[in-house]
């Protein structure tokens, strides 16, 4: 879909973009599987989003990783590298390939984002640790409000020389570490009803967070 047609939509409060972040056949059948949420469920909550999005006229980005040549996951043809058939089988409105976490490095994102007048970042998509982590901190930096649909999102478990942490244990500190400053974390439920609303979502803030904390 051209950039004309999406903004020949009706006038909306809130200028939303879902952003659906590396949902390709690594993480569900390849050497890198999401852990936490289950997999089906997120999985489930990926193509929720991306229907009512798609009906909203929320224009939808999707974005697809490739590693750099020999590395044991996301090489470019293969089929753990394909996008997942929930995410293939739905319309967007522009793809874009990148090779670092962030889906703004060496890509065209920011222009298409500006292009369409975005202010908010919807996100959806692997890893809750990774790409998604650091697209949220620099959309943030860069002036966008950020939603993570904490469900429809997930993380895998990691162990090196630093330590050791399951996935549930990443995800659900990621995200309390986001709602505290970089994004507003919601469920895709309650996020389907602040589109239906074109309502904002508040996020939390450092200081009341720890505050709540004691």
């Amino acid at each position: 879909m051209s950039a004309s047609a999406i903004s020949a939509k009706p006038t909306k409060i809130l200028k939303r973009a879902l952003v659906v972040i590396d949902v390709q056949n690594e993480y569900f059948s390849g050497n890198l599987l999401v852990e936490y949420p289950d997999p089906n469920v997120s999985l489930k909550n990926v193509g929720l989003a991306m229907d009512v999005a798609h009906a909203a006229g929320v224009p939808i980005l999707v974005v697809q990783h490739t590693a750099p040549q020999g590395a044991p996951i996301f090489q470019k043809g293969q089929p753990e590298w394909e996008l997942h058939d929930i995410v293939k089988s739905r319309k967007h409105d522009h793809y874009v390939e990148k090779n670092l976490a962030s889906i703004f490095s060496g890509t065209n994102v920011a222009t298409w984002l500006k292009e369409n007048e975005i202010d908010t970042l919807s996100i959806i998509g692997y890893m809750t640790q990774n790409c998604n982590a650091s697209t949220i901190y620099q959309a943030m930096h860069d002036g966008y409000k950020v939603e993570v649909l904490n469900d429809a999102t997930g993380a895998v478990p990691y162990s090196n020389e630093a330590g050791r942490a399951t996935a549930e244990e990443i995800h659900r500190v990621f995200n309390v570490v986001f709602h505290s400053n970089f994004a507003a974390v919601v469920s895709t439920a309650d996020w389907i009803q602040t589109v239906h609303a074109d309502a904002p979502i508040a996020k939390g803030d450092v200081f009341t967070s720890n505050r709540n904390a004691h």
